[in-house]
């Protein structure tokens, strides 16, 4: 990828693009997702090449954390490190809002002391309501609705792998209605890919975030197809994902979503059905033998660990382009 300077469009994108918040990648137009993922790749090639690339000296970004993280606090502290800036975390046990501080007044609050704000945590209306209180950005590190941060990593790894997006198969098979799946559609939907999503009844997608993400596809030309047959999804795919079947606050739900999804588990014998020269990513942390196999997860087409990688270099894109002035 070339390392030209950015052009009068490119100019355009970010200027819009500044002080928004990231709540979910529906929050952004195609040519925004798309050019967020250009960027990525560009300092992530800076970064291989020692290239300094600190848009965000005397920037600070505060990270909340109500659900514990790796690969999203690295990737935004250590992001942040690298662009100049500096964040700080901020334990939601160490701050007033774990003692009873409502959320708006912790977000006036901060919005006073921080350039933006990253948060992770359960419920995605606490993200709407800090952001609706804020002043400064607002990104979402994870809700159990969406994960724009992660999925943005995703595509950029697709595109390293695929090129061109629009026009890829894409299918997801596990949990339909949990937050990968959910950022998944919107990111397919908003960059042209089909995507097809397998989950066992009564796992299917958000039937509003859904209805929305058809919107986008209907615009860009692509489809989103549910279905309860993973040899159906995952037929002729150019990208395989699946998520752990139990996520953080779904623990007293084990067993039963263990039975539900153990027909849903990625396999050889499943993969067979995709293209010969399909890639498999997931988001991390993976229970080998539950959601996917070790021969899969560990063999020829995977590239979960370069996916992982690209949450620093997409975080980076995102960062620069919200809070660089």
């Amino acid at each position: 990828m070339s390392l030209k300077s950015i052009n009068h469009n490119d100019l355009r994108i970010e200027k819009d693009m500044y002080g928004k918040n990231f709540l979910t990648l529906a929050d952004f137009s195609s040519s925004e997702i798309e050019y967020l993922i250009s960027l990525a790749l560009t300092l992530k090639k800076k970064q291989k090449l020692g290239i300094p690339h600190e848009y965000l000296k005397g920037k600070t970004l505060g990270m909340i954390f109500e659900k514990s993280s790796t690969r999203t606090r690295v990737s935004f502290e250590v992001g942040m490190y690298q662009l100049g800036g500096h964040a700080s975390f901020l334990s939601s046990r160490d701050l007033q809002l774990g003692r009873g501080e409502s959320i708006n007044d912790t977000a006036k609050v901060l919005s006073r002391y921080l350039d933006g704000v990253m948060i992770r945590t359960f419920d995605h209306q606490t993200i709407e309501e800090f952001a609706s209180a804020s002043s400064i950005p607002v990104i979402n590190g994870l809700t159990n609705s969406h994960h724009p941060a992660q999925v943005l990593a995703d595509l950029m790894t697709i595109k390293e792998y695929k090129g061109d997006l629009k026009g890829l198969k894409l299918c997801f098979i596990g949990d339909g209605n949990n937050n990968m799946t959910h950022s998944l559609i919107e990111g397919a939907a908003l960059t042209g890919m089909n995507i097809s999503v397998a989950s066992p009844k009564n796992y299917e997608p958000n039937q509003s975030i859904l209805n929305q993400a058809i919107q986008i596809a209907t615009t860009n030309d692509c489809h989103i197809t549910l279905t309860n047959d993973p040899e159906e999804a995952i037929d002729q795919a150019d990208v395989v994902i699946t998520d752990v079947w139990a996520s953080m606050g779904q623990e007293d739900e084990q067993t039963e979503r263990m039975e539900q999804l153990a027909p849903y588990q990625i396999n050889q014998a499943l993969c067979e059905k995709a293209k010969p020269n399909y890639i498999f990513l997931h988001c991390l942390p993976a229970h080998r033998g539950e959601e996917v196999t070790a021969e899969i997860i560990d063999g020829k087409h995977y590239v979960v660990f370069d996916e992982a990688e690209n949450r620093l270099h997409a975080q980076k894109a995102l960062l620069k382009v919200l809070l660089s002035d």
